[in-house]
């Protein structure tokens, strides 16, 4: 079992401080970040992965009794975000391949098809990324951030962009990871997604 632990975490840009002496922890179901715009969500969110470094506190992140090392963590992790894109130039299909090989691991083409299926976009496989609606973007960034059947599972702002099909999506996503005993966090502001959350933290 994956378990987190943060102790007194400090982020600051230059002279603003972000968050300060930030304490909790994280062993089972889903995670709520929430807080005003601005107030460090996402930022929390990038050093929980080692995407940014604070200027003071830890984080420990533990398989079972035994401590993980950022290589082991990032192995872990699928990562949905405003600020995480795909390859415009390549298909949806193309894209998650890439994802899967660049990890030294052979695609398996039905299991990606049977991803996209759930996404509700195989119909978009062989569509530039680039030329989708953002919606369509979303849901296939969705199947971005589950293609290698991540063990910790971030998602900022998994709603935007998406219709009420698509937030439904979402939902059984969350649910399903839950489920499977798998970490998941949530950054967000939408009343809905912050329900789905076990506990949430305050910014």
């Amino acid at each position: 079992m994956i378990s987190v632990q943060v102790n007194n975490l400090t982020k600051k840009y230059n002279q603003h401080t972000i968050f300060s002496e930030l304490n909790f922890e994280h062993e089972k179901g889903v995670l709520g970040i929430s807080g005003e715009n601005g107030s460090g969500k996402s930022t929390l969110m990038k050093c929980l992965v080692y995407l940014l470094r604070p200027n003071a506190g830890s984080i420990s992140w533990k398989n079972g009794p035994k401590l993980m090392g950022q290589k082991q963590v990032k192995a872990k992790v699928g990562y949905l975000a405003p600020y995480i894109n795909l390859y415009s130039e390549l298909s949806v299909l193309e894209n998650l391949r890439f994802l899967i090989e660049a990890g030294g691991i052979k695609a398996d083409e039905d299991q990606l098809s049977g991803l996209l299926g759930k996404m509700e976009i195989i119909h978009l496989k062989d569509q530039l990324f680039g030329k989708l609606s953002t919606g369509q973007q979303q849901r296939a960034k969705l199947a971005a951030a589950l293609v290698r059947d991540p063990q910790i599972l971030l998602l900022d702002e998994p709603g935007s962009n998406l219709d009420k099909k698509g937030h439904e999506l979402v939902t059984r996503i969350v649910r399903e990871a839950s489920e499977a005993e798998k970490l998941v966090f949530i950054a967000s502001n939408d009343p809905a997604e912050i329900a789905l959350c076990d506990e949430v933290v305050e910014l």
